[in-house]
Order: structure tokens, then C-alpha cells, then sequence
């Protein structure tokens, strides 16, 4: 019901009021992006651009050209076998995914899960050896409190076209941990350390997973939920963000 009012309001506010960026709020165009963004906010996103570090995806500076990694992951194990996101986490992105997650603009999942598409194509990001796709699950309380959980959304705007399973009931979040954007290093492995475990393990015995979520910055939650899936026999886990 909350959810409804919400987007009741929010409805009549579009008829009452000229449409905004949703980024720099000037009045929309009408050569904008889905009728959301300002075609100069959204050209204006950081794209993610090779070379990649070959575990989390992150571009590699001239300095650590000479290696596969970045120093990140050189000093730090990651339980997933390699990272892929097209754009980095700062700026119109950012701003857009803040709106995504904590304003109840779920509607912009078919927006931003568009960048993550044309990443995959663009890049040849593997896929096609993927067997199913798994969102990073929400604790049940913050599924209450939000109401959607936004890899899922992303998941299921991806999946059919590579014509891929979503499996959301296999991967589940066992403690209400705090959210890792209010914490820093180490508390953030801390706040995610054994949060995570696989309900039915035969379905993802020897199968290659790839998991979704909307950002990934140190990797603490990646690689913890990587790790309940290999611990529970995925052969690979590939992890696709929409920003690094």
C-alpha cells in the first residue's frame, strides 16, 4: 500500500509539474534518456574502459600494466573468479543508483540495466557459459523495508536476452547486517562475513553462477556470497555490477 501511494503521488506530480533530470533537475528535452535523464548528464557517465583487472574488473592504471591485477586484488583473496561492471561509481551514476535503491524509483532498472547490457556485448563478457543468474539477495527485513531488491531487477532485465534462468531462492542472506555504504576496509568484510548460505545446493553443484548486483566497492559482499556458492559446489562464479 505504501508503495502504491507513493507512486500515486509521485504520478500526479508528473501531470502537475514539467518532467526533470533526474540528475542536474533542469526540464527534460525531448532528446532525453527514457524521459528520466538529460541526454548531457547521461553522456556524462563514467564508462568502465579496458584494460580490466582479470579478477575484479576494475580499469588498471599505467603503474599495474605490467600485471593481470590490480594492487587491490594482489593483496586481497576474492572468492569470485572475475568482475565485469561498465561504469565507475562516481557522478550521474552514482546519483542515479542513490535514486534506484533508497527513492522508490525501481522503474529505472530497465534504464540502468541497459548500460550493463551494452557492456556485455560490447566486451564479449562470457555469459553464454553462464548456467543461471543470481541476484545478490536482500535480508528479508530489508526487502520489507525497500520493498524490491534492486540486483534482482537488474537480474531479471538481463536474463531474457541471452536467454538465461534468474534463480532468487537459492542464494539467501542470513543476518540483517548494517549497510555497507556506512562503513569503510576491513568493518566491511566484518559486516558481511558468513551472511550468506546456498538453501539447495544440488541445484548449483558443478554449475557456473553469475552474480548480480548494483555496486561493487571493496567486493566484500561479492566475495562472501561467492564463497557460499563455491562451499556449496558452483563450479564458477562471474560477478556483473553496474558500477566499480
Amino acid at each position: 500500500m505504501k508503495k502504491f501511494i507513493i507512486k500515486f503521488i509521485t504520478g500526479l506530480k508528473d501531470i502537475i509539474y514539467p518532467k526533470t533530470c533526474l540528475i542536474c533537475k533542469q526540464d527534460l528535452a525531448s532528446n532525453c534518456v527514457d524521459e528520466l535523464v538529460c541526454v548531457k548528464c547521461w553522456t556524462s557517465i563514467k564508462k568502465n574502459t579496458p584494460p580490466f583487472c582479470h579478477r575484479c574488473g576494475r580499469n588498471l592504471d599505467r603503474k599495474s600494466l605490467a600485471d593481470t591485477l590490480c594492487s587491490a586484488c594482489l593483496k586481497n583473496r576474492m572468492h569470485f573468479d572475475r568482475a565485469f561492471a561498465p561504469c565507475i561509481y562516481e557522478g550521474p551514476i552514482k546519483d542515479l543508483i542513490h535514486e534506484f535503491k533508497y527513492n522508490n524509483k525501481d522503474y529505472l532498472a530497465a534504464t540502468l540495466s541497459s548500460l550493463m547490457m551494452d557492456f556485455i556485448r560490447e566486451y564479449d563478457v562470457p555469459i553464454s557459459a553462464m548456467d543461471v543468474i543470481i541476484p545478490v539477495p536482500l535480508h528479508p527485513a530489508r526487502l520489507r523495508e525497500r520493498e524490491f531488491n534492486q540486483a534482482e531487477l537488474l537480474a531479471r532485465n538481463i536474463a531474457p536476452l541471452f536467454t538465461k534462468i534468474v534463480s532468487t531462492n537459492t542464494l539467501v542472506r542470513l543476518r540483517h547486517t548494517r549497510t555497507q555504504a556506512e562503513l569503510e576496509g576491513s568493518d566491511r568484510l566484518i559486516n558481511v562475513k558468513d551472511s550468506f548460505a546456498v538453501k539447495m545446493p544440488d541445484l548449483i553443484k558443478g554449475k557456473n553462477i553469475l552474480l548480480i548486483d548494483d555496486v561493487m566497492t571493496t567486493g566484500a559482499t561479492s566475495s562472501e556470497a561467492s564463497r557460499a556458492l563455491k562451499s556449496a559446489g558452483a563450479n564458477t562464479v562471474f560477478v556483473l555490477t553496474l558500477a566499480n
